[in-house]
């Protein structure tokens, strides 16, 4: 029996479909009322093995907003993961409930597992420090309403490189895209990981600077994506406390950005964005929240075979 098509990394996406997906989530914006009824009799499961505020509730958000309905998993402790049961039965058996499924896992390839398994599309709503697709979706409609297209934009990507899923799954997206160059902000120990830089960015031949200095690169940047340091990533105590106020954006420091640079955060922040910055135009990353919902209310409708 041949699977239904999931989503596990953003690459599993052409470019083709992700601008689809994008004029779908603009036209929602424009035009929800004609959306909401799209997945009537429809439900969504949300399996979360980690704690989420806006992925999963945007989640939940969008498919109640296209007319379904939704049933939650929202602590592992409570499942019959505490019993030993696995992911791929786990899968199994909430096909059986749902008719699409978004799960977060802490284990990198837990998403894959589960859709490897289900009846039903699984979309990764995160997998360890792997990958975050639909946080990159987010990320890109962001991008494509703030500059107007992704072309020969300069990304600088700050902070947790190393550990960070959502950078990992943005550096796929918008290599495809011409002319991206990137800027890679972080300390020496939270370096974007060697095969993100050989299997996609030296391989695609995409240009990138590494650099310890956030003060040194703003000045270049036509997008900067500030990363929170993760302490659940952490096997070190020590490590994070020293390594988590690398970098704190304040508006001292977007005196020498561009006037029109756009400020991205994939939520939640600690201190790494001074609230200061909130009321900066160039601060994206409530709008950046709210696209979120749009983009997983298109990709939604996509794995269901649903039109408008």
């Amino acid at each position: 029996m041949s699977r239904p098509r999931s989503v596990i990394d953003i690459l599993d996406l052409s470019t083709d479909e992700l601008d689809a997906l994008m004029r779908v989530a603009e036209d929602i914006i424009a035009y929800p009322d004609k959306y909401a009824e799209v997945c009537h009799g429809k439900k969504l499961a949300t399996l979360f093995f980690e704690p989420s505020t806006r992925t999963r509730m945007s989640f939940e958000a969008a498919m109640y907003e296209l007319g379904g309905h939704v049933i939650s998993m929202t602590d592992g402790a409570s499942s019959s993961a505490s019993k030993g049961e696995s992911v791929s039965d786990t899968a199994k058996i909430v096909s059986c409930y749902a008719d699409i499924i978004a799960m977060r896992h802490p284990k990198e390839g837990a998403a894959l597992v589960a859709a490897q398994s289900a009846t039903v599309p699984v979309v990764n709503a995160g997998d360890g420090g792997h990958c975050h697709p639909t946080q990159t979706l987010a990320d890109l409609l962001t991008i494509y309403r703030e500059k107007g297209g992704f072309s020969n934009l300069t990304v600088g990507l700050c902070g947790d490189l190393k550990f960070g899923r959502t950078v990992h799954s943005l550096v796929g997206a918008l290599s495809r895209y011409e002319g991206i160059k990137f800027i890679l902000i972080s300390p020496e120990e939270l370096r974007l990981p060697d095969y993100v830089k050989n299997d996609v960015l030296d391989r695609g031949g995409i240009q990138y600077a590494e650099t310890s200095s956030l003060d040194d690169a703003i000045g270049s940047l036509d997008v900067l994506y500030m990363t929170r340091v993760q302490r659940e990533r952490f096997f070190n105590e020590e490590d994070y406390l020293r390594l988590k106020d690398s970098y704190i954006l304040t508006p001292d420091k977007l005196r020498g950005a561009k006037s029109d640079m756009a400020i991205l955060h994939p939520l939640p922040r600690v201190n790494e964005i001074s609230v200061a910055v909130d009321d900066d135009p160039r601060a994206c990353y409530f709008r950046q929240a709210a696209n979120g919902k749009y983009m997983r209310m298109a990709l939604i409708m996509m794995l269901l075979g649903l039109g408008a």
